[in-house]
């Protein structure tokens, strides 16, 4: 049961993730996702095969000590944006940040209500850190996570554009991070958990 509210969780945080992306480009001049029928919370339009049950199930099923996953991409023209510089960073920012937002809420609540029974907190608490996880994770500077994005506007443009092309291989980088990179990132997310929670 802990294992279904798990993957229900991560799904529902990443669908918040990407809808985010779309409404800020949509802020910013892009009406592609409203188009694309992807600025709604609907589920059955963000979810991806792979990252959003297949992934999750495996890593579940093989005891790791976390869950990750993702939603189905809300596309985008950076060529639409207003600001050209920034735009695109915004866009990619604005997905993590509403993780972060999330974890906060679920954070105060759990501040908020000290008299909770165990089991109910233990449930926020996962919330906050799905979340958390969620966000360190996308702003890792690895193409195609949100970081990469937002640190390309940095870049001189040549640069920028080698660096953004390492995207072809952004499947395996991220995968071989989720496996072997990431419990590097566990005392950072731990810290931030107790910051959020209280724990």
């Amino acid at each position: 049961m802990l294992s279904l509210f798990q993957i229900i969780v991560l799904i529902f945080s990443a669908i918040i993730h990407e809808y985010m992306h779309g409404w800020m480009a949509d802020r910013l001049g892009d009406n592609t996702a409203r188009l694309a029928g992807r600025l709604t919370l609907n589920p059955l339009v963000h979810l991806e095969w792979f990252g959003s049950v297949l992934l999750p199930g495996l890593m579940l099923l093989s005891g790791m000590p976390f869950v990750f996953g993702w939603a189905k991409p809300v596309p985008y023209n950076p060529y639409n944006l207003r600001d050209r510089r920034w735009g695109g960073a915004k866009v990619a920012l604005a997905g993590p940040a509403a993780n972060f937002i999330v974890a906060l809420a679920f954070g105060l609540l759990l501040r908020l209500l000290p008299f909770i029974s165990l089991t109910f907190s233990g449930l926020i608490a996962l919330i906050i850190y799905i979340n958390l996880i969620l966000m360190i994770f996308n702003l890792l500077p690895i193409p195609p996570l949100d970081g990469s994005k937002i640190l390309a506007p940095f870049l001189s443009p040549s640069a920028q554009l080698k660096y953004l092309n390492l995207e072809r291989f952004g499947f395996i980088f991220v995968i071989l991070f989720a496996w072997i990179g990431f419990p590097y990132l566990l005392p950072l997310i731990d810290w931030l958990f107790r910051l959020l929670a209280g724990a």
